[in-house]
């Protein structure tokens, strides 16, 4: 016969289990690539980075590396030189010319490569492009990442870029395009990228290096929230031990 004391011994271990598996599925790192600012308008040129975390204790990041959309192929990506870092665009044949200002353009860029600096443990990098002209007929390009630590570790950021996804692509979304037809920034964007504003940027303080510290910390609350879920199982299944203990609570 299972007594009163039992039933509530177990439903405590019951609570802490549950608990604790709610804030350990936070515990993954959030962090990941993504581009900054997250949506633009669609039809012109615009200037975004390209946000590279680095989400080891133990190695920097020494190279990084995006794969334009192949199906939405870009006639214009310039990058910003970035101090510390060397930067190279490689560019593929079309499949099908885009025709840019009255002109075909059969070669288009689709892969940059930044090498030679480094984005140290408790950082991230920006790494700014002006990209265009925008396609109108999608809402979202999907740009995946290849990053490297100085480990040799290759973290892929390739993943369909759904909810749940572990290594999920970067993603741009675009919006309706502007009324003058160039979209974010306009013509001022087509010819080059402006510098990141290190100081409004509300996820980090730059550092000397050209690197940033990220005070939202999403990946330390990630590792929190870990913590606390396992400490709330010990301290339940403490709990249900020590009422088993108890004389009277056999069955």
């Amino acid at each position: 016969m299972t007594t009163p004391l039992v039933r509530r011994a177990r439903v405590a271990l019951g609570c802490a289990v549950a608990a604790g598996a709610v804030l350990a599925m936070a515990a993954p790192a959030s962090a990941h690539v993504t581009i900054d600012p997250k949506e633009v308008p669609g039809g012109g040129y615009a200037t975004v980075n390209v946000k590279v975390p680095n989400e080891r204790d133990d190695a920097s990041t020494v190279a990084v590396e995006l794969h334009l959309d192949p199906d939405h192929p870009l006639a214009s990506v310039q990058p910003q030189a970035v101090p510390g870092w060397e930067v190279e665009v490689e560019t593929a044949e079309l499949d099908e010319p885009l025709e840019v200002h009255g002109s075909q353009v059969t070669e288009a860029p689709s892969k940059i490569i930044w090498t030679g600096g480094e984005i140290s443990p408790g950082t991230f990098q920006q790494f700014p492009l002006s990209v265009g002209r925008l396609p109108e007929d999608v809402d979202q390009l999907v740009l995946k990442a290849i990053q490297t630590y100085d480990s040799d570790e290759v973290v892929r950021w390739i993943d369909d870029p759904t909810d749940g996804a572990e290594y999920p692509a970067a993603t741009l979304t675009l919006t309706a395009g502007a009324d003058d037809g160039h979209g974010h920034g306009g013509d001022d964007e087509a010819e080059g990228a402006a510098a990141p504003d290190a100081d409004s940027d509300d996820e980090g303080t730059a550092t000397a290096s050209g690197a940033t510290v990220d005070s939202s910390a999403s990946d330390t609350t990630a590792r929190v929230l870990g913590g606390l879920g396992l400490a709330a199982g010990v301290a339940g299944a403490v709990v249900a031990f020590l009422a088993l203990r108890r004389p009277g609570a056999g069955s």
